[in-house]
């Protein structure tokens, strides 16, 4: 089941992530987090804006949130996005799931455009996003570098 996310789910979701950061160039973050650190990110984000779990029976299987796409107060209208499974829960439609839920909360709180930030190559995030009727805004080329060796990212924008 979906539903809001809590900090006591922050150790899982700290499980989910660090894969990423370990094995991936998915995020450019290159340390671990502790459970106290996602705690607070949930803390912070779920203050103004929704993030999302995918829970069965107590399993946190993925999870997807909105935030600030930047801090300046003219864009308090635009949310980047970001979704994360655990990686024993991919190819299930659980982002697909996710993904459509948050979209339409943040539709329900007067969002008008969602960032998808992308580093590439990743066809499952390119995918899911067109899914949703995601555009292709721009390519940075060589923005990140991580594991010796750099990374292009792609923006994609859906209007809401």
């Amino acid at each position: 089941m979906i539903r809001n996310c809590l900090i006591s789910d922050a150790q899982a979701i700290c499980d989910i992530y660090n894969h990423y950061i370990q094995n991936t160039v998915i995020t450019f973050e290159e340390s671990p987090l502790v459970t106290k650190d996602i705690a607070e990110r949930i803390k912070t984000v779920t203050e103004k804006y929704p993030w999302l779990v995918y829970d069965i029976n107590g399993e946190i299987m993925g999870y997807a949130y909105a935030g600030e796409f930047k801090s300046r107060c003219a864009y308090r209208y635009t949310l980047e996005t970001s979704v994360y499974l655990s990686s024993e829960h991919t190819s299930k439609g659980i982002g697909t799931e996710l993904y459509k839920a948050l979209i339409d909360k943040c539709r329900q709180i007067g969002i008008h455009s969602l960032i998808g930030i992308i580093a590439v190559p990743n066809k499952q995030s390119i995918t899911l996003h067109r899914k949703f009727g995601f555009n292709f805004i721009g390519r940075l080329n060589e923005t990140g570098y991580k594991f010796n060796k750099w990374i292009d990212v792609e923006y994609w924008q859906l209007m809401l």
